[in-house]
């Protein structure tokens, strides 16, 4: 893509962290925003900031586990502006609480961060892909993944992430030659709330491993990393250049890179140094 203005973003996940930077960094080239969020609050605020500037702007509470939500996040983007040209499946959620292995790992925080993470880009794109290819107008849809899609031992997070990246893939595949663009988004860290996310996980799906909502012991690592806006341009960047990878950290090439070599060699699993890489927080620092 390379006209934007007048156009229409939708971006789940878009109240706080990367889903905000991306929204205020597609208003900032003239686009209308459509900002999609289960934490309701937080979605009044963020809207509230794009209509003191007037800006064109729409808030919908979402909730990206339900296909028949997002479904309705397409409806009402479409009642208010029309064709949509950009969407950003960006919503994600982590478990909080103590480690475990993955055999202990409840069907509860299973559900919950596979029905964010995965259903909810999975059902991002069963809604709007269809609209999109049939406007015909140039449009790009954006997966947030996450470096984690590389990494072992990555848990329940680890692995709604790989699947993310392995169903953009698919995409980019499916879409070649037709309208729409697709990228996807494998960020380290980055200075966002996920790591309180269990703020936000339903209540039907409360998990005994952690009764308390205890957050995951990440926060000092996110605080340290890169700014949401400076993710938001590196994904702006790569929807002008119609690239497919987004990988803003540089320094952490290597996570792919060994992992990578690691299966070529046929052994065991890339041995990643769990400490260099919570020590590793800034942009471009080598592990």
């Amino acid at each position: 893509m390379q006209n934007f203005k007048g156009k229409t973003a939708v971006v789940t996940g878009g109240a706080s962290g990367i889903g905000l930077a991306l929204a205020q960094r597609f208003a900032e080239a003239g686009m209308n925003i459509v900002l999609a969020d289960i934490e309701e609050k937080a979605l009044e605020r963020a809207v509230e900031s794009f209509q003191m500037r007037q800006q064109p702007v729409l808030g919908c509470v979402t909730n990206t586990m339900r296909k028949d939500s997002v479904e309705a996040l397409l409806a009402a983007a479409r009642e208010r502006f029309g064709n949509i040209h950009i969407l950003c499946n960006n919503a994600g959620v982590v478990s909080g609480g103590p480690p475990q292995a993955i055999w202990e790992v409840s069907q509860s925080d299973w559900d919950w961060v596979m029905g964010v993470n995965f259903n909810g880009v999975l059902y991002g794109i069963q809604s709007f892909v269809p609209h999109m290819l049939a406007h015909g107008e140039p449009a790009h849809v954006v997966n947030t993944a996450s470096v984690a899609a590389f990494m072992p031992g990555g848990g329940t997070y680890g692995v709604s992430k790989h699947g993310v990246l392995v169903v953009s893939e698919a995409m980019y595949r499916d879409l070649t030659g037709s309208n729409v663009g697709v990228s996807v988004l494998c960020p380290g860290w980055v200075n966002t709330q996920i790591a309180r996310a269990e703020r936000n996980r339903p209540g039907n799906l409360r998990s005994a491993h952690n009764p308390d909502g205890q957050a995951l012991d990440v926060e000092d690592a996110l605080q340290a990393g890169r700014q949401p806006s400076d993710i938001a341009e590196a994904v702006f960047q790569a929807i002008e250049q119609e690239r497919f990878y987004i990988l803003p950290h540089s320094g952490w090439d290597k996570v792919a890179l060994g992992r990578t070599a690691a299966i070529v060699a046929r052994g065991a699993p890339y041995d990643l140094d769990i400490q260099a890489l919570r020590d590793s927080a800034t942009a471009d620092e080598d592990l």
